[in-house]
């Protein structure tokens, strides 16, 4: 085969022979979708179940999905419940489950597997403001120090007033964006450590915590309870977290009791007088 001649790239009047060439062809390839470092859980004041993080959140590489379904849904669960760890938990999400009513599978959700999740607990909601409950938990054995992270609250997250345990502001253009991290010689997450009985008790995630409050002023209408108090999106030292399918409802039974337990007041409160005015007149 005779050898290939090539002009020489600097211009000068000479000719490169090679012997073999190649030509490469480059395609542009999507990367795998990789799976969160971080989850969140849901809860409210008007629902006493916490929405666990989802069902495989950081992913099920290394779970044996034999003895776990990594397609269900998370069982709803009591909110103290989330400081357990996730293997100490199916006894009280069955338990919970049976006080509730609802169903669970035989083939219970595998764990989410994250070695940070946050809770974001709705607190309050009135006329002029609302406030709510951010909890960081740390599911690994080792600290994690200077963290930061970040909520998007859109609209609702313009009426951002105060964070009081974290430093926190704003991030502009949109402002729909709070920035949160420790305060100074505070920032220092710990690792999980054991109960005060390590025997018997389970282990204890580290955990910070801060109440965050909001305005509504000058917001148009907000529909905090229906969704515009949680979250839209939420990071942890850069990483994105993922967040629950779903966020607590307030159920028409809980209104119907208020309702219910009124005129019970009412009467109680009709038959005392005229019991009263028929012994003060002697009839």
């Amino acid at each position: 085969m005779d050898a290939t001649p090539f002009p020489d790239p600097s211009g000068l009047q000479a000719t490169t022979y090679a012997i073999a060439s190649w030509q490469v062809i480059c395609n542009i390839t999507k990367p795998k979708p990789q799976a969160a470092r971080c989850c969140v859980s849901f809860s409210a004041f008007y629902n006493d179940s916490a929405i666990p993080c989802n069902t495989c959140a950081c992913g099920c590489k290394d779970i044996d999905t034999d003895t776990c379904n990594a397609n269900a849904r998370q069982l709803l669960l009591p909110t103290d419940t989330l400081l357990v760890p996730f293997d100490n938990r199916t006894l009280k999400a069955k338990v919970w489950a049976k006080q509730k009513h609802m169903a669970y599978p035989k083939k219970l959700p595998c764990p989410d597997n994250c070695g940070i999740s946050l809770n974001w607990h709705l607190n309050s909601d009135y006329g002029n403001g609302w406030s709510a409950r951010v909890t960081l938990f740390n599911w690994g054995n080792n600290a994690v120090e200077d963290w930061f992270g970040a909520l998007d609250l859109g609209k609702a997250g313009l009426g951002y007033e105060n964070i009081y345990s974290f430093n926190g502001s704003r991030v502009p253009p949109k402002n729909q964006t709070i920035f949160f991290q420790g305060l100074p010689g505070m920032n220092y997450l710990i690792g999980i450590t054991n109960g005060t009985n390590p025997a018997r008790d389970p282990q204890i995630p580290g955990k910070m915590q801060s109440v965050i409050s909001f305005k509504k002023k000058n917001l148009g209408s907000l529909n905090i309870i229906g969704g515009d108090g949680f979250p839209k999106r939420v990071f942890f030292n850069g990483e994105e977290c993922e967040l629950p399918k779903y966020f607590p409802k307030k159920s028409s039974g809980m209104r119907l009791s208020g309702i219910r337990f009124l005129p019970s007041i009412l009467l109680a409160i009709t038959t005392f007088h005229a019991i009263t005015d028929r012994l003060l007149t002697g009839v």
